[in-house]
């Protein structure tokens, strides 16, 4: 727990800042979303000019008279946080397990939202176990959400059989949580994303500005040079044979094809898709994609 508590420092170049409206975001993509979140805050009668999207219906059907809604800007914007400890994520060949590689970004984005004063909450889950928070104000939430991912059963349990419906359950969960001008940053491999799902985010992109963070292993882009690998989950062993070229190519080709159909999803709903392998520094990628500056 500690060593995600010291990333407080290293958040300094990793921005949260809303982006203005067709402004660039990270992932290359651009966001229809301005400023922070709009609370509302009363209604009055309607006066001609008023965006016709804001009529309070409600009052309307009360009165017989047409009302509008008054917003006023929210002075903290929720920061949601969702974090995939699947099974899955427990794997990893290069430097760190994708698990722990999604730990550092989550340390890091809760405290650079932090430094801005946001509100920081989310959804932690695993194949059995589901935290969900509330977005809170400032440093005790932070060391609440880091504890509780620190503390998450998934660390001792990682070899827990697999539920295809986890993520679907997280993000509805999420979706629960998720207020309109929420900033909502997905960390996960994106493993079994299926329909469902999609629905849900597609759906949480209308109102709020969407990350997705990728976390991914080298040797699931690619395998190794040809060969025989022994490979281990910690209670068996197995061998892989890398040398047979078609299989190396249909191997490459189904994970550039996940890939692409991330980026496609991501593209169609304006989200922001930000790549991070587990043998790269996620302080660097974080800076490099959501603190202005091009990656070295």
């Amino acid at each position: 727990m500690q060593s995600l508590v010291q990333l407080h420092a290293s958040s300094a170049g990793i921005s949260l800042l809303p982006r203005s409206a067709g402004a660039q975001t990270a992932g290359n993509y651009l966001s229809r979303f301005k400023g922070r979140g709009m609370e509302f805050a009363e209604s009055r009668p309607y006066e001609p000019g008023d965006d016709a999207r804001n009529l309070h219906w409600r009052v309307m059907a009360r009165t017989g008279k047409p009302f509008t809604k008054q917003f006023r800007e929210e002075r903290e914007r929720p920061v949601l946080l969702w974090v995939d400890l699947r099974s899955r994520m427990f794997f990893g060949t290069r430097v760190a397990l994708k698990s722990v590689v999604a730990a550092r970004c989550t340390a890091l984005l809760a405290w650079a939202a932090n430094r801005i004063g946001d509100r920081i909450g989310g959804v932690i889950f695993s194949d059995r176990v589901h935290h969900e928070i509330k977005p809170v104000r400032g440093k005790a939430a932070v060391l609440y959400l880091i504890r509780l991912l620190v503390e998450h059963a998934a660390w001792d349990a990682p070899k827990q059989s697999q539920s295809r419906h986890s993520a679907r359950e997280a993000m509805t969960r999420l979706r629960r949580v998720v207020r309109p001008g929420s900033r909502v940053i997905l960390i996960s491999d994106f493993a079994n994303f299926d329909a469902a799902t999609e629905s849900h985010l597609a759906q949480l992109a209308r109102h709020s500005e969407i990350t997705l963070l990728h976390v991914y292993d080298a040797v699931e882009a690619d395998l190794p040079p040809p060969g025989r690998y022994r490979l281990s989950d910690g209670s068996r062993d197995f061998v892989i044979d890398t040398a047979d070229p078609q299989y190396r190519a249909a191997y490459a080709a189904k994970f550039t094809a996940h890939l692409e159909y991330l980026r496609t999803f991501a593209r169609r709903h304006r989200i922001s898709f930000v790549s991070c392998r587990t043998d790269q520094d996620p302080i660097r990628v974080l800076r490099a994609e959501l603190g202005g500056r091009k990656p070295v």
